[in-house]
């Protein structure tokens, strides 16, 4: 695959993008742009969702992650439906009871400013840190396919990266998001598939599923080894959790959700994203067990996050892999980290600065325009970061390490506000948020150490129940304190 052809695929997708933005922006207020005028059908919402929840991380981690981990993800990803179960049953009707715009408004109800603040800036911290691995997966990628060849440095691909999103966005917001992630999730299960049947007519594999379920790399479940991270009942509850917090409780994903007519609509969304998210994540790790066996039996040294391009970009597939991989891997990186943008934007506008309070509209729409240009710089710099600091592992493995620590305060907010009557010293919120964290780390570090424990992505559960204890430990004595 020439040079040329991956400029050309790169323009005319984004070309599509920017024509989808031009027409759902006309008229784009902040309301347009925050919420979609509450008028966005729930199958489009639920389709564009896969996308947003897989990104270019499973589209590129999980199946390099089969090699050494075996098909154990799946393990959470069967935890995924019971934290999906919670938000659809819980958390969806309490955000619309409210009518939210950003969800952590709800902690400014329950306990005070200083939990409202803190929740909102969690979530900040958390979705900066995930969309820029997200990101760096994919200007990765196109700088060893496309950007080396010419002798552009990788920053610059960066911010090639952040503006495409940027210009696209910029306007109407999440109306325009509900649709792009629409074409951007078929376009990554076209990729996927075509992926798949091209190796599987490599290796001569007649039947996909007895292949898979006969190779050794598809072992799902591991309950020998309670100490070991992959044991079935962390994983699996750490899924549930993850769901919950990396969705439920993540102003990216619920904005999407909030933008439905009403509950109802807004239920059936996440019913049927969550069917259809389990069986993707299925064919992701089928995939990897093609690319695994593959790449030996051509003798190409792949591993981890690099198995997959490397493979699909060496040739022996033909074009059309080439071409279908980077097409995929695009759509599944850009209908994340677009959202991503607009939902950082939201909450530091609604949360942050409070510009729903400003009466002059006009005002409102420059706070918020100036707001999407910072962000846009945040992650850029953010990306450059994780390429010159970041360990050499599976990045879907940094992901999920870093939300148990980011999103574990907000977990053991929601979980205290949700099922405790209880009310607390909102003023001290901020430093049991702070502490929490730093207590999981030496706690999982130590287990470790001493103890040969390893908690793995159960960190999140550790981190949520440190912080309820400690909201229990400073709540009020006396209702007039």
């Amino acid at each position: 695959m020439q040079s040329i052809h991956i400029i050309l695929l790169i323009l005319g997708y984004f070309g599509v993008l920017i024509g989808i933005s031009f027409f759902t922006g006309k008229s784009a207020n902040n309301s347009t742009f925050f919420k979609a005028n509450n008028s966005s059908p729930w199958y489009l919402v639920a389709f564009g969702m896969i996308g947003a929840s897989l990104s270019g991380v499973t589209f590129i981690s999980v199946p390099g992650w089969v090699e050494g981990q075996q098909m154990s993800y799946m393990q959470m990803v069967f935890g995924y439906v019971i934290g999906y179960t919670v938000i659809g049953l819980i958390l969806l009707p309490l955000y619309y009871r409210l009518n939210l715009t950003s969800i952590y408004t709800y902690l400014g109800d329950r306990f005070g400013t200083f939990s409202y603040k803190t929740g909102a800036s969690f979530f900040l911290l958390s979705r900066v840190i995930g969309a820029s691995f997200r990101l760096f997966l994919v200007a990765n990628v196109l700088q060893l396919i496309l950007f080396d060849t010419y002798e552009i440095p990788f920053w610059i691909t960066v911010i090639i990266t952040i503006l495409l999103i940027w210009l696209y966005t910029f306007k109407g917001g999440i109306k325009t998001i509900v649709w792009t992630d629409t074409l951007q999730t078929l376009f990554m299960l076209i990729s996927v598939g075509v992926c798949i049947a091209m190796i599987s007519r490599e290796l001569q594999i007649d039947d996909l599923f007895a292949y898979v379920s006969e190779n050794k790399l598809s072992k799902i479940f591991f309950f020998d080894d309670i100490k070991a991270g992959n044991y079935f009942w962390k994983q699996f509850f750490s899924g549930a959790f993850i769901a919950i917090v990396m969705t439920g409780l993540d102003q990216d994903m619920m904005q999407k959700n909030l933008t439905c007519r009403n509950l109802k609509d807004a239920q059936k969304n996440m019913f049927w994203f969550t069917i259809v998210l389990v069986i993707v994540n299925f064919f992701f790790l089928s995939l990897g067990v093609l690319l695994t066996d593959y790449a030996q039996a051509i003798k190409i040294d792949a591993h981890k996050d690099q198995l997959f391009p490397l493979v699909a970009m060496s040739g022996k597939l033909g074009v059309t892999t080439s071409l279908f991989f980077l097409l995929g891997l695009i759509a599944a990186a850009y209908s994340s980290a677009d959202s991503a943008l607009t939902s950082l934007t939201t909450s530091f506008s609604i949360d942050i600065l409070e510009i729903d309070k400003k009466e002059d509209e006009k005002e409102q729409i420059r706070i918020r325009k100036r707001i999407h240009i910072i962000f846009s710089f945040i992650l850029a710099a953010t990306i450059l970061i994780f390429k010159y600091f970041i360990a050499d592992e599976s990045v879907i493995a940094k992901i999920f390490q870093f939300a148990g620590y980011t999103y574990g305060p907000l977990l053991g907010l929601y979980a205290f506000g949700l099922f405790t009557k209880l009310k607390i010293k909102d003023n001290l919120v901020p430093f049991i948020c702070l502490i929490s964290p730093f207590l999981t780390y030496l706690i999982s570090d130590y287990s470790k150490i001493y103890l040969n424990f390893d908690f793995g992505f159960f960190i999140l559960i550790l981190n949520g129940t440190l912080t309820f204890l400690g909201l229990l430990s400073i709540q009020k004595q006396y209702s007039n304190e």
